[in-house]
């Protein structure tokens, strides 16, 4: 029957009201033209750990040779230490990124997009028609935090974002281009400082037509959301 043994997809976990909620955004934006996504700032976080084993990884081997070198992934407590980025990014220009220093907490956010967030959009967008976009992060979602968006709905807008939607942010994948560097660098940072900075340095050199493309494949992510009626997609 051609069927083999494959590992499962890893997929958002979807409620039906989650796959509700998706399916109404998809519809809401599904006419939206290319020139209405340039509009939008997406923004995301994402933890990066100085040793990463990817646990997809699968060797052959004989039995009682499970010590072998070759047949070992050395790992170190709690990854060797991380660092957690926030950046975010549009059509026109790549944003600030962000060192998050602690757990990313209302105060905390609140600071970000005070500091580097408002910042980036008046420049990118002069004249207030931007649109911010946020998933829903409890932190992103705390009243400190949306009084601060009601108090400059003159300078852009804030995206309405359904719930465990990852497949919907291209974002996502602007971390897994960092992630892919920084695992084709040898050799592997020694300490978190270095590791910082090989981090900013990755970003601050993204490729335009790079995250063009991604702004510019949101007509066919909507689509796909449409497609299975607000089910996973292949994003």
């Amino acid at each position: 029957m051609r069927l083999c043994s494959r590992r499962p997809t890893r997929v958002p976990l979807l409620t039906k009201r989650h796959r509700q909620l998706r399916l109404q955004w998809a519809r809401e934006h599904r006419d939206w033209p290319t020139n209405e996504w340039k509009r939008v700032a997406w923004s995301h976080e994402s933890r990066f750990l100085i040793h990463h084993v990817d646990g997809r990884v699968r060797i052959r081997r004989l039995p009682g040779k499970q010590l072998l070198p070759s047949c070992a992934a050395g790992h170190t407590q709690a990854g060797g230490g991380g660092i957690m980025l926030w950046g975010t990014f549009s059509w026109a220009a790549l944003g600030s990124v962000v060192v998050v220093e602690q757990t990313m907490k209302a105060a905390n956010y609140l600071n970000i997009i005070a500091d580097q967030l408002h910042p980036y959009l008046a420049f990118v967008f002069p004249t207030g028609n931007g649109i911010f976009q946020q998933d829903n992060a409890p932190c992103q979602k705390a009243r400190i935090v949306l009084e601060w968006f009601k108090e400059h709905t003159d300078k852009f807008q804030l995206m309405s974002w359904p719930p465990n939607s990852p497949d919907l942010n291209p974002m996502e994948h602007i971390w897994d281009v960092i992630e892919r560097y920084l695992r084709a660098q040898t050799p592997p940072c020694s300490n978190i400082s270095t590791f910082r900075d090989r981090c900013l340095v990755i970003w601050y050199n993204l490729s335009p037509v790079m995250y063009q493309k991604l702004v510019a494949s949101m007509p066919r992510r909507d689509a796909a959301v449409l497609k299975p009626k607000g089910g996973a997609t292949r994003y």
